[in-house]
């Protein structure tokens, strides 16, 4: 699993910007959405010239606009729609540095809010992540994400049937449907999960794999990947649902507290189910180690019972097969039949003794 690094992204001059991802490649697409509760209006491919005359527009200044960003490898323009919207420098540090931890912040008029979403497996079993940060200043939501991907596809979709209630609120309720969209992916890779743990846990039973146990392990590695990645969400949806009586946000309306409060209890969820799977993992652990060792004993106690059973007929073989002159049995007529019986007894009075004792 690629652990997340931490890089020291300003190294000489406090304005100095860096992208710290692996997505350096992918295209930079921005989209804009302005919208009210009568229509909207949707803008694919957008320039920065047309979302600086969108939002400076008088007619739709209570409109809520929200801005997409696809790519954050474009330096500049991050910067610039930084200077738009008039964010301290060190917010857009924090959202090109992609190996920070998930937290919120709110700068004066500003709220800032970073997070990790969950990417589809890797063929190798890995799971990765991507940043996803938000700011919220005014009626204007801008999200920005290291890659395209279809996270918010169904949010798109109610804005332009006008589905459910997200054109008659602001930018702080599209704000809980992203991340509320976002949290999926974790319930869904869990989900995922919880049908490999399951056999894992079905194969410990009768495991002969020599793999199972770096499988078991694996899996539990990716889970405390997906734990990590929860708590501090949990942590910052804690502040927002606990900053309703003291105001602590003031770009976050009173009634939409409500909702980052479900968000909050669904990060509860989504730790205890963690940790129960983890726990299901370390019992099909044990269960296999104990499993291999009774199969141990089993063996060891199967060998023991022949090797105690052929020691004295090794005695006997043994004396019988010295070469003394003067052996007393030596020249006996039928003294190697009666060695055999004498042997073959052994054997049964051994086996029944044993039998007896239930040591087999």
């Amino acid at each position: 699993m690629k652990r997340i690094e931490y890089r020291k992204v300003r190294k000489v001059q406090p304005n100095y910007f860096e992208y710290t991802g692996e997505y350096k490649t992918e295209p930079v697409e921005m989209q804009l959405f302005v919208f009210n509760e009568d229509g909207y209006e949707e803008y694919k491919n957008v320039s920065l010239d047309r979302v600086v005359k969108e939002c400076k527009d008088e007619l739709q200044i209570d409109d809520t606009k929200w801005l997409n960003v696809h790519g954050l490898h474009d330096i500049e323009l991050v910067k610039q729609i930084g200077d738009l919207f008039k964010i301290d420098s060190l917010v857009v540090g924090d959202i090109l540095n992609v190996s920070r931890r998930t937290r919120i912040e709110e700068l004066g008029d500003v709220l800032f809010f970073s997070v990790k979403s969950i990417l589809p497996e890797e063929e190798n079993g890995n799971i990765k992540t991507e940043q996803v940060s938000f700011l919220l200043k005014d009626e204007v939501i801008v999200s920005f994400q290291e890659k395209k991907s279809d996270y918010f596809e169904h949010i798109r979709g109610r804005i332009r049937t006008g589905t459910g209630i997200v054109r008659k609120k602001k930018n702080d309720f599209l704000l809980y449907l992203m991340l509320d969209a976002i949290m999926e992916n974790f319930f869904i890779t869990i989900e995922k999960y919880e049908g490999k743990i399951e056999l894992l846990s079905d194969e410990s039973k009768s495991a002969t794999r020599r793999n199972f146990i770096s499988e078991v392990e694996k899996t539990k590695d990716n889970l405390i990947f997906l734990k990590r990645a929860i708590t501090p969400l949990r942590e910052a949806l804690y502040n927002l649902k606990s900053a309703k009586e003291d105001e602590e946000y003031e770009t976050i309306n009173k009634s939409t507290h409500t909702y980052f409060a479900r968000l909050h209890q669904k990060c509860l969820e989504l730790q205890d189910q963690i940790d129960y799977d983890l726990t299901s993992l370390d019992s099909a652990s044990n269960f296999h180690y104990s499993a291999q060792s009774q199969r141990m004993n089993q063996i060891m106690k199967t060998l023991t019972i022949f090797s105690v059973i052929f020691m004295p007929l090794t005695f006997i073989v043994g004396v019988y097969g010295m070469n003394f002159d003067n052996m007393p049995e030596l020249h006996t007529e039928h003294g190697y039949y009666i060695v055999w019986g004498v042997m073959l007894v052994t054997i049964i009075c051994m086996v029944f003794y044993f039998k007896k004792k239930d040591w087999f």
